[in-house]
């Protein structure tokens, strides 16, 4: 594995930390809700609906920052290598484990752990272990 330092941004990488923190703090206190995105999508397409407004406001933040940004710092070009069905599939098998994990990674290691839930902590370590263990397995075999 080598890293590449044209593209290494620490500072950048450590204000989006932080600036995803402050969301998730701002989030508990105002609302009294969890930056979950899983829970808040999913709550978003239940039938409350008192309980829309923030959930809306949060996603299109979650939208409008990167458009906000590219006006500053154009984003770096994405290339998919991947196909339609791969992707497709891909998508419902991420669903699936937000399912069964009762919450995604952000949700878990975000908001979860910083509440001090051993739920979250578990799951945390779970999908990192599963990450390396995945990416340790893949760069074997076809690296």
């Amino acid at each position: 594995m080598s890293l590449n330092f044209a593209q290494f941004t620490p500072g950048l990488s450590f204000s989006g930390g932080i600036l995803i923190g402050l969301a998730a703090i701002m989030l508990v206190l105002f609302c009294g809700r969890i930056a979950g995105i899983s829970g808040i999508l999913g709550g978003l397409l239940q039938r409350k609906k008192n309980d829309r407004s923030w959930r809306v406001a949060f996603l299109a933040g979650i939208i409008i920052a990167p458009v906000l940004y590219d006006l500053l710092h154009p984003l770096p070009e994405i290339t998919v290598t991947a196909s339609w069905p791969a992707i497709i599939i891909a998508g419902l098998l991420v669903g699936m484990g937000t399912h069964i994990g009762s919450g995604c990674t952000s949700g878990h290691g975000v908001c979860g752990i910083s509440r001090l839930s051993l739920r979250s902590l578990v799951a945390t370590l779970i999908f990192m272990v599963v990450g390396f263990v995945t990416t340790t397995v893949l760069n074997y075999w076809f690296l």
